[in-house]
């Protein structure tokens, strides 16, 4: 899967879609993009000074410092707000590629309000993201890399 087609794959025809596998690459390109995206939206704020007025001479956040960000800190959050579930329902389907319930994604993330045990979640769902999914079909559906043993000869 190429970055484009993550990228359409995610935002378009499975936005919300908790069903199925991901493959590695459709996780990964999402990542990226949405990384991308972040950092895109940060310098575009710092350039523009959407930052500035947030702290005050000292480095410390100033109050009111919210309503400083103007614009830029809208255009921010709704695009956050609107990657939610992309980025959830990618990682769910990577999981399943694993051949792991998305329920173990949503423990990894309550985990995370612990503080050592969040730390090793997080440690574990990278691992998960990063292995190799199941070959063949799983209880979770097709092999989204599209490999079959097929019995030939039954």
């Amino acid at each position: 899967m190429t970055f484009s087609e993550s990228i359409r794959t995610c935002l378009r025809e499975k936005y919300a879609t908790f069903s199925g596998r991901a493959p590695r690459s459709e996780y990964w390109w999402f990542q990226l993009f949405y990384l991308l995206i972040v950092l895109g939206l940060v310098l575009l704020m710092a350039l523009t000074g959407g930052l500035s007025g947030a702290f005050d001479q000292n480095g410390e956040l100033a109050p009111g410092a919210a309503a400083s960000l103007g614009i830029f800190g809208i255009i921010f959050l709704i695009v956050m707000l609107g990657m939610i579930l992309p980025l959830i329902s990618v990682t769910v389907r990577r999981f399943h590629d694993y051949n792991l319930s998305g329920w173990w994604y949503l423990g990894g993330i309550i985990a995370g309000l612990i503080p050592f045990v969040g730390f090793l979640a997080s440690i574990a769902i990278l691992v998960i993201t990063i292995l190799k999914g199941t070959d063949g079909p799983n209880n979770f559906g097709p092999d989204p890399l599209g490999s079959s043993d097929a019995d030939v000869f039954n």
